[in-house]
């Protein structure tokens, strides 16, 4: 199914909705009270494979400052996670931070919204609507329906919105249940144009939280919803980004950067792929363009499995054997095979693969 054509949202220069790519986000995971040129170093790795928004929270004004700082060194939008305190958003406004999320039902007087959302207005920066499970009003929280709990409260806020003439809103409606989340989205996007930011919530583990958000995402994509994501695991941000960059070839939404085929190895495996993927997955997901490696155990099925692949790469004994669209075109002492892999990759990328 096609995509459901959203209002468009920009975030500094990433526009979200309006028939536009779906977006990967992840959130920065440690306090901005000790940032150091090490995290910084981590961020930019994240703009490197493929994160397109960076979320932080912003608790108070010292975390704003820092933000506001990590703002000017970055290529990539970054939003600014705020609850409470209008202060904080005015500042971050200010700061020039690329949106905003906060929920206009907990931060206080009508004039607090208000003053939150002219300024927003005035620079224009977006505003994420956030609603979860976990923080429902108290009149939605008892609720049975937790979908449908959801849209009244994400209606609450649409009411604020619309009563104070903002239309630059992106909409998020999570719970750590698959169907709650299916069903909230579902009944949103059938009634609302706001562009949608999709996730589960407290997913889990890597293993638990990708098995659940791949469900959720590949039956709300096959509606055609759905206009930027989170895959919220416990784990680090980069292995989010990767998370989600991969459910969204997976769902045929993208064709981002490299596609790996790779076997689980077997007893006969003469070549470590788990070890080799170790060591290069790093450099495989800093490449944007198109392109598939296979990465096989053995001499066995690595020719044929390989035949679909750009660049293939297995063992024979001591031996590292490298194809190029399933042809053999290296042989060599094992020692040498992870450099000269990467060179035929890279080459291959700069002239075959490189549109």
């Amino acid at each position: 199914m096609s995509k459901k054509l959203t209002t468009a949202v920009s975030a500094g220069g990433l526009v979200i909705g309006g028939g536009n790519r779906i977006s990967v986000q992840t959130m920065w995971k440690n306090s901005l009270h000790s940032f150091s040129e090490d995290d910084m170093i981590e961020i930019k790795f994240l703009e490197s494979i493929g994160c397109d928004i960076l979320r932080f929270s912003a608790p108070d004004m010292k975390s704003a400052e820092v933000l506001g700082d990590i703002r000017k060194k970055l290529r990539i939008p970054v939003v600014a996670d705020i609850h409470f305190d209008h202060k904080i958003a005015l500042d971050c406004i200010k700061r020039g931070i690329d949106k905003i999320r906060i929920n206009p039902g907990n931060i206080g007087a009508g004039w607090k919204v208000n003053e939150v959302l002219t300024a927003a207005a005035d620079k224009n920066i977006p505003i994420r609507i956030g609603i979860n499970t976990g923080s429902l009003p108290k009149e939605y929280s008892e609720l049975k329906d937790k979908s449908e709990a959801m849209l009244r409260a994400a209606e609450d806020e649409i009411e604020i919105l619309e009563k104070a003439g903002f239309k630059h809103a992106v909409f998020s409606l999570k719970a750590s249940n698959i169907e709650a989340t299916i069903a909230a989205n579902r009944a949103f996007s059938n009634k609302y144009d706001y562009p949608l930011h999709l996730g589960i919530t407290e997913a889990g583990p890597q293993i638990a939280g990708i098995v659940k958000t791949s469900i959720a995402f590949y039956r709300l994509f096959e509606e055609g919803i759905g206009d930027t994501i989170r895959v919220s695991l416990t784990d680090t941000p980069a292995k989010e980004v990767i998370s989600g960059r991969e459910i969204l070839k997976a769902c045929g939404r993208s064709d981002y950067g490299v596609t790996i085929i790779s076997c689980p190895r077997c007893g006969r495996s003469t070549f470590d792929t788990h070890k080799f993927i170790a060591e290069v997955s790093d450099e495989l997901y800093l490449i944007k363009q198109p392109v598939k490696v296979a990465v096989m155990g053995c001499i066995v099925n690595g020719p044929g499995e390989a035949k679909d692949a750009d660049i293939g790469i297995t063992g024979v004994g001591n031996k590292t054997v490298i194809f190029k669209q399933g042809k053999i075109i290296h042989k060599v002492d094992e020692n040498k095979g992870r450099d000269i892999f990467l060179k035929v990759l890279h080459d291959f990328i700069e002239s075959e693969g490189g549109e």
